[in-house]
């Protein structure tokens, strides 16, 4: 059976994007999510912004066959176990502290935290965490910064997150070192709040042929 490490990269290979979603609405948590799955972007990042993020993976994870639904802004390890018991596949957070990554590592669940500089990447990797967020991306130097660590810290295998927009993905994307990239702009919130779910399909369609190489 693959260790959360390997689980990890599996999930990011799924797929050049990975939505990151703020669920406002709970009745738009399973109607988004199938529309995102029906237009190739199977793995979705539910965010824990809201009081209903819970509530949303619970729903999807059950409800929307395909779909691979992970816990985002987990900032600590009590919503770290939260999330697992709503059905969470995978856990993102903004970056990493001790008590998270020893959560993680005793949940064995696929874990994404963020790192911005090359002292927080190699922590991680110390911790045997290869694939990683990089996040604020746009923020912290963009594609030029993480062409930059390519050649210093070839291990690392990122998923940069933060500002991206479907023109800039594609800059992150050529680049050896990502997998994948997360992004809210496959589903725009006044597209969601219009229930305009052939339009979302439209954009994750299109998404998902990103970074082809």
């Amino acid at each position: 059976m693959a260790g959360p490490s390997s689980a990890m990269a599996d999930i990011m290979a799924m797929a050049p994007v990975v939505p990151v979603v703020v669920v406002e609405d709970l009745d738009a948590a399973i109607p988004m999510a199938e529309a995102l799955v029906r237009g190739g972007l199977p793995v979705i990042e539910v965010t824990l912004r809201t009081e209903i993020g819970l509530d949303a993976i619970y729903k999807i994870s059950r409800e929307v066959p395909g779909a691979v639904v992970g816990a985002g802004t987990v900032n600590r390890p009590e919503q770290l176990v939260d999330s697992l018991e709503a059905g969470a596949k995978f856990i993102v957070s903004p970056g990493a502290t001790p008590s998270l990554v020893y959560a993680a590592s005793s949940a064995a669940v696929p874990y994404l935290p963020g790192a911005a500089t090359a002292s927080e990447m190699l922590a991680l990797l110390e911790e045997g965490i290869s694939h990683q967020k990089f996040f604020p991306a746009e923020a912290s130097g963009g594609a030029a910064a993480l062409k930059s660590f390519a050649a210093p810290l070839a291990e690392v295998k990122f998923c940069p997150t933060g500002g991206i927009d479907v023109e800039s993905a594609q800059d992150y994307l050529a680049l050896q070192n990502v997998v994948c990239v997360g992004g809210s702009w496959v589903t725009p919130s006044k597209l969601v709040k219009a229930g305009d779910w052939d339009a979302i399909e439209k954009l994750a369609g299109d998404a998902a042929k990103l970074g082809s190489r």
